[in-house]
């Protein structure tokens, strides 16, 4: 009798993973889809201060998000709250949502995404942004092939007010 096969181990030690900008935040890997048969991706996002992600609802996965530096604002449907390191907080798919850093500092945030296959949407917008601001068109085209639907929602202006953000461009 064969002996079954052991499943890969991937280890990410503290401080790896390839870092990228993508405009607003920064992306670093830690765990491809690859390592994880498709089931499920991990990356970390760094937030400078005044940093806001536009809004968008996914079709095709679900994030679970965790802080683990200072801290950051989410909104999801009509739904908005702050979290700081430990919190824990779930974006279901189909639901237009937001993140942004809420505090005076840097903050973290580990994003889990299942299934995988998001992690290629923030590589390539890394590759676009790399070469200077991208067009509003590529990015949409981008967030097409990805299954990502861009909103525009009339709370935004609030958000973007009462936390001092700095909107990236075509949002605010």
């Amino acid at each position: 009798m064969a002996e079954p096969q052991v499943p890969p181990l991937t280890v990410v030690r503290p401080g790896e993973g390839t870092e990228v900008d993508i405009g607003a935040i920064g992306v670093v890997f830690k765990i491809w889809g690859a390592d994880t048969d498709g089931s499920l991706s991990v990356v970390e996002h760094p937030f400078p201060v005044g940093a806001l992600v536009p809004p968008h609802l996914h079709t095709r996965e679900d994030e679970y998000s965790i802080v683990t530096e200072g801290e950051i604002g989410f909104r999801s449907g009509d739904r908005e709250t702050v979290l700081g390191p430990g919190g824990y907080i779930t974006k279901p798919r189909g639901e237009l949502h937001t993140m942004w850093n809420a505090g005076p500092v840097p903050a973290r945030m580990i994003e889990i995404i299942t299934p995988a296959g998001f992690e290629h949407f923030f590589r390539e917008l890394a590759e676009l942004v790399s070469a200077g601001p991208p067009e509003p068109e590529a990015v949409a085209g981008l967030a097409e092939n990805y299954g990502v639907e861009l909103g525009r929602p009339a709370w935004l202006p609030g958000i973007v007010e009462r936390f001092g953000l700095t909107p990236p461009p075509g949002t605010g």
